[in-house]
């Protein structure tokens, strides 16, 4: 389908470009920047007049809740929420049911998503059979099916020489093994060790539970060169000792959430269950490091650490409830927020939420040009308005997951339009 893109804001954060200009597609792929060449007839001209026109959002934490959990999210209502928010690439985690740890369970995953044509789908495979932390997965024929690196999602692997053996084979084969840094004994708790949870009575995780964590992982890294994503930072001690082994030159990369980047523990509130995340609200400290550590490049990208969870699930003491908050709807506008609040540059803004999660993915032979928009590069693309502010309510986010701590908030930057591949993916009435 060919379109063409009129009179709008044209923003590359990889490569800085900046311009108002028309975008010609065709063909899945983006054709020309600027003047379209005098043979292209547009099927469709969408007038971008007052927009930005950015690379579609790529997302590396999102749970689209299939298989096994369909009652909290189906891969319809997940992937039209992902379209919503401008997001056109994700990275779903290998937590299902059955567990992603089988060649054939990415395949059927892959395909269905592909079917839908509203997002692209990267699947992380399972590190370990059943995410036990005892068997590796065969990793060859998971990447063979698709997968872009190997986790443990939120399943603790407390078997050192287990990690040693999953990192030894990984950077020999070239592949990258996402990781949480949380301890599996410290990280047992609810809620962030301090005043707060002391005075509520929650089981506290220490921030010691993600350091010790990644001396752990950075040890290992030194003596097998294997390359790590860190997945969800939560603390400052976490962020400078990051920026440290980036310096010492670990091939590493990290990400942090939305809900980190703008919450802290007193958001919990008095036992409010829309804050039981994982990992935990911190300090005040601890979200004013990860902001700083997002604008200079310690924390390469921002999450929606998208997570669906039903009612009866979060209807529950906050202890028993289950952790997670909806995102992927969010993400576009929270990074705006960031920006304003913290006068970061809007490059930097739209680059943490596309080129540079791109640039986690490596290169994707299949996508060229993913998180960027450059002429030869896939269509993905979106349009939002910079001066249109929407306020969260359950009721009109497409997620099936209602539940979210930014309930209420008003957020800048409304998604007008979302295009995958050079088709229509979503577009506001």
């Amino acid at each position: 389908m060919n379109l063409l893109i009129q009179h709008g804001r044209v923003i590359d954060p990889a490569s800085g470009f900046d311009q108002h200009c028309d975008v010609a597609l065709a063909a899945g792929r983006v054709l020309a920047l600027g003047p379209a060449p005098a043979d292209f007839v547009p099927r469709r001209v969408l007038d971008a007049r007052g927009c930005i026109v950015l690379p579609g959002l790529v997302d590396l934490a999102a749970r689209l809740r299939e298989p096994g959990h369909e009652h909290e999210g189906m891969l319809e209502s997940e992937m039209a929420a992902a379209a919503a928010g401008g997001v056109t690439s994700l990275v779903c985690l290998p937590d299902t049911e059955p567990v992603l740890d089988e060649p054939g369970l990415v395949e059927m995953l892959k395909s269905r998503a592909e079917k839908l044509h509203l997002a692209r789908v990267f699947p992380l495979g399972a590190l370990t059979r059943g995410l036990a932390g005892e068997v590796l997965t065969e990793m060859a024929e998971l990447s063979e099916a698709g997968c872009v690196g190997f986790g443990q999602a939120e399943v603790p692997l407390p078997n050192t020489q287990v990690l040693l053996r999953a990192l030894q084979y990984a950077a020999t084969f070239g592949y990258t093994v996402w990781l949480r840094p949380q301890d599996a004994h410290l990280g047992r708790g609810v809620a962030a060790s301090g005043a707060l949870a002391t005075r509520l009575g929650l089981a506290g995780v220490p921030v010691a539970a993600e350091t010790i964590a990644l001396h752990t992982i950075f040890e290992l890294q030194r003596s097998t060169g294997a390359r790590v994503h860190l997945c969800r930072l939560s603390s400052a001690a976490g962020v400078e000792l990051v920026r440290r082994a980036k310096a010492e030159g670990l091939p590493l990369s990290c990400d942090v959430s939305i809900n980190s980047l703008h919450l802290t523990d007193t958001d919990m509130g008095y036992f409010d269950s829309r804050a039981r995340l994982a990992p935990p609200l911190r300090q005040a400290r601890d979200r004013d490091a990860l902001r700083a550590g997002l604008a200079d490049g310690t924390i390469d990208a921002l999450v929606s650490d998208h997570t669906p969870v039903d009612e009866d699930a979060k209807a529950l003491p906050f202890a028993e409830a289950e952790p997670g908050a909806t995102g992927l709807e969010l993400l576009l506008g929270l990074a705006l927020k960031w920006s304003q609040d913290q006068g970061v540059p809007l490059a930097r803004a739209l680059a943490v939420v596309s080129s540079a999660p791109a640039g986690v993915l490596g290169n994707a032979p299949d996508h060229p040009g993913l998180g960027r928009i450059v002429e030869g590069g896939v269509a993905d693309l979106c349009i939002f308005d910079p001066q249109a502010h929407w306020s969260v309510r359950a009721d009109t986010l497409r997620s099936q997951g209602k539940h979210t701590p930014f309930l209420g908030y008003e957020l800048p930057g409304q998604v007008r339009c979302t295009v995958m591949g050079g088709r229509i993916a979503f577009e506001r009435a």
